[in-house]
């Protein structure tokens, strides 16, 4: 795209000349832009470009954001293959970034995934899939289930092939080991290793080179750069002595041949890098274990009671299938038919099976106990509440934590700087080695470019991450993205709301106390007026007298305006409500009942008063129950010195109660939705770090404006939404977890990053020679290799140790 090409952006929100005039002064602030309007009527905005339009749209889109309104872009993670380092990763991401409608893309090389946000009138996939080609790399974008399958076959395949390779490798490199450190002098040695190390770098080795050449096309280079350009340099080298033993004895080269650690450090690093692929494979279990859930098959059933075995995407909404004992559930579903119990462990971190009857809603991927039962499909593929849970935890896994932005910029520059090294020691042998300098320089130069291992830099936090978020996953905490993840661990102040996240969120009846004879007309006049009420507290009260109470038809009733209820049968009234309606309507109270009144309210229930026109039928006591766990979890919560405040819309009196029973400090009541966030943000600018847990509508506020925001799973939508974290089963205890998880995974970055740092800076000066002055030590370029190809492999199994961690 040349500069004065007109660039088109899609906006959406721009509704008035007003907003046009907003979008086009903002991009007057964009110094990459040219020239720029606003077509109010195309709802878009064209821009001509300085001198890189990519960097134009990219600086547009995020004034345009800025300003309130939006951009039309695709968000799409595509796996990506060929890369073979962290350097790799840095300049795919650096190919994608560069295409001219890409407004972001992350490159994960733990994963080999790529996380892009496009524009897709500018941009396409297959755009994007040819710029990766040119430059050595591939982009496979296909999407569904079969695009996954053939995936997960490419990286089959091409871990049979390297472990193929590897051995192959290792069962030539014995011999060049023996020779080349106790049999040197034996005749012909220099031509039998030469035959030996010839199939391990053009046969088992050759990935690396074509990797360079690809690399050395596009004027960049990766670790296939290091690999190629050191053992490529020690067998040419050799080959030269062999072959000219005197003429390089000539010119002060020592005739002592490398043949053994070039094809001993292609070896290694093959081994290295299929152990690497092993481990980075069981950093994505918990991914692989979560698409094993969905069957492959089910058992649909027709009208007329005929089944049949069909595949699991011919499923549609609607369908009937069967569930038999044993078996997992294929869709999310209602029972229409049967009873079991179900066990929903794998998505919710619950190990107590589940009672399922009609009406009960099932999950994709649950398991079936003994029973058998028939259920609707109310949710295929994509929509179903595992499929989200995938996608959730592979987005997640694929995006970067803070600190990665620090190791992705020392990536990026680090093959050029450990081959500038390598030269310089070169240099520096030549110079200073004497007369016989030339050839430990040569070692040096080898040496220093097969040590340095910049995967072992690139591995660091992803590896961690992925294990981190997938060890969540497995334990019912949904982790949306690394950036929460990394920052959990800093939380010294939670909010939490009472309805729903502390308490149960479905009120129950535990108490009617009648304060009149007891008749059983009244209590199925009771019924019948709540049974006709929409208000949630009538649902506890119909609920608890559905088993003993009749429906009665004739019966009337009349909505009281914040109040309660009335209900007219047989020529009386009847009314349900507070005691202020009570006494509206001159109904007396008995102080017997004043009292149970009270006593109920201080232990945090809700009264409900039944009369007639002139008498006191019964109070009913209403609660939301505390959840079993939540009085656990604030206790830990407040042990690990954080905070625990409880906001909630309840009134002064129940709040106090329920604070006071868990221990609560501080608390506030009737809190309005937009208070939430106000308190959130105040909490913020006393410089706390502030979680935020919420299950409904009237938490998204708040959950937007928190450092960390966490949603129950059972509860809204627009919650889970706007949440970072989202705890499937709404269990207050996971809470904790998630905390004690972010430490874990902060600590095992660190610790690889460590690690990676301190191997490459003591690694690369020992190999340049820094001990020769001291010691005489020269290491050799074949442990150097060994050295390298464990160094990243140390850095994923460092990670691994996070999934038998107990949180």
């Amino acid at each position: 795209m040349k500069m004065t090409d007109a660039i088109y952006i899609p906006l959406e929100n721009v509704e008035s000349e007003h907003c046009a005039l907003i979008v086009d002064k903002g991009l007057e602030n964009v110094k990459e832009i040219n020239t720029h309007q606003v077509e109010l009527n195309n709802q878009r905005a064209v821009i001509t470009a300085k001198k890189y339009p990519e960097e134009a749209v990219q600086e547009a889109v995020k004034q345009i954001r800025d300003l309130g309104y939006d951009v039309t872009t695709v968000k799409q993670t595509f796996p990506v293959t060929d890369m073979s380092c962290a350097s790799c990763a840095a300049n795919t991401e650096a190919i994608l970034n560069g295409q001219v409608g890409v407004v972001k893309a992350e490159v994960n090389y733990a994963n080999t995934s790529a996380k892009i946000e496009y524009i897709p009138s500018l941009v396409t996939a297959q755009a994007l899939k040819q710029a990766l080609q040119e430059g050595g790399y591939d982009l496979l974008i296909e999407d569904g289930n079969e695009a996954k399958e053939s995936l997960n076959e490419i990286k089959a395949n091409q871990y049979q092939k390297l472990r193929k390779k590897a051995i192959s490798a290792l069962i030539l490199a014995v011999p060049l080991f023996v020779i080349g450190m106790f049999f040197m002098d034996m005749p012909y040695a220099n031509y039998i290793m030469w035959v030996l190390s010839t199939p391990m770098l053009l046969v088992f080795g050759r990935r690396f080179f074509v990797g360079a050449w690809k690399q050395a096309k596009h004027r960049s280079a990766n670790m296939d750069t290091l690999v190629a350009i050191s053992t490529g340099t020690a067998y040419i080298y050799s080959v030269l002595i062999t072959l000219f033993p005197n003429l390089m004895h000539s010119f002060g080269i020592h005739s002592h041949v490398y043949f053994e650690a070039a094809g001993i450090v292609i070896a290694f690093i093959l081994l290295g890098k299929l152990l690497e692929e092993k481990a980075k494979g069981n950093t994505s279990s918990a991914i692989k274990k979560l698409m094993g859930l969905q069957p492959k098959h089910v058992t649909i059933v027709h009208e007329g009671g005929h089944q049949m075995q069909i595949a699991i995407g011919s499923v549609k909404v609607g369908d009937v299938l069967l569930v038999k004992p044993g078996e997992r559930v294929a869709v999310d579903g209602t029972v229409v038919n049967g009873s079991s119990y179900v066990d929903e462990s794998m998505i919710s971190g619950e190990p107590i099976p589940v009672a399922k009857t009609a009406e009960s809603t099932v999950f994709a991927g649950t398991i079936n106990q003994k029973g058998s039962f028939q259920f609707k499909a109310d949710k295929v593929g994509s929509d179903t509440v595992l499929a989200h849970i995938i996608k959730m935890v592979e987005d997640a896994q694929g995006s970067k934590a803070p600190v990665q932005k620090l190791v992705d910029k020392i990536a990026s520059i680090f093959v050029p700087v450990v081959i500038g090294i390598a030269v310089l020691s070169l240099l520096l042998w030549v110079v200073f080695g004497g007369e016989n300098g030339l050839a430990p320089g040569i070692v040096a130069f080898v040496t220093v470019l097969v040590i340095a291992c910049p995967c072992a830099l690139g591995l660091a936090t992803p590896t961690a991450i992925m294990v981190g978020v997938g060890k969540g996953a497995e334990q019912g905490i949904l982790i949306k993205d690394a950036e929460s993840l990394e920052l959990a661990k800093k939380v010294n102040a939670i909010i939490l709301d009472k309805t729903g996240t502390i308490t149960e969120g479905k009120p129950k009846v535990t108490a009617i106390e009648w304060f009149a004879d007891f008749k059983s007309l009244h209590q199925d006049i009771l019924y019948s007026i709540e049974k006709s009420s929409e208000h949630p507290l009538a649902d506890a009260i119909t609920e608890h007298l559905s088993t003993n109470a009749n429906f009665l038809n004739e019966l009337t009733i009349e909505n009281i305006s914040g109040q309660g209820i009335e209900g007219k049968y047989d020529h009386h009234t009847y009314f349900i409500g507070n005691e202020l309606l009570a006494k509206e309507r001159n109904v007396s109270i008995p102080d017997e009942a004043k009292r149970w009144a009270v006593t109920q309210l201080k232990n945090a229930q809700t009264v409900v008063f039944f009369c007639n026109e002139t008498t006191l039928l019964a109070i009913v006591a209403i609660a939301d129950q505390i959840k079993a766990t939540s009085q656990e979890a604030i206790r830990e919560l407040q042990k690990d010195g954080i905070k625990v405040y409880m906001l909630t819309g309840d009134n002064e009196q129940t709040a106090k109660a329920v604070a006071t029973t868990l221990g609560i400090d501080e608390f506030y009541a009737n809190v309005l939705p937009a208070d939430k966030g106000k308190f959130t943000k105040k909490l913020q600018q006393e410089g706390k770090v502030v979680a935020m847990v919420g299950d409904g509508i009237n938490d998204s506020n708040a959950l937007a404006q928190a450092d960390v925001s966490i949603a129950m799973g059972k509860g809204s939508d627009i919650a889970m939404d706007v949440a970072k974290m989202t705890i499937i089963s709404s269990d207050l205890s996971k809470i904790p977890d998630a905390i004690h998880l972010s430490k874990y995974t902060v600590n095992a970055i660190k610790q690889n990053l460590f690690w990676a740092f301190i191997y490459n800076v003591i690694g690369i000066p020992i190999a340049a020679g820094a001990l020769f002055p001291i010691n005489g030590f020269l290491l050799d370029p074949m442990w150097a290799g060994a050295a390298m190809a464990f160094s990243s492999v140390s850095v994923v199994a460092n990670s691994l140790r996070l999934k038998w961690k107990k949180i």
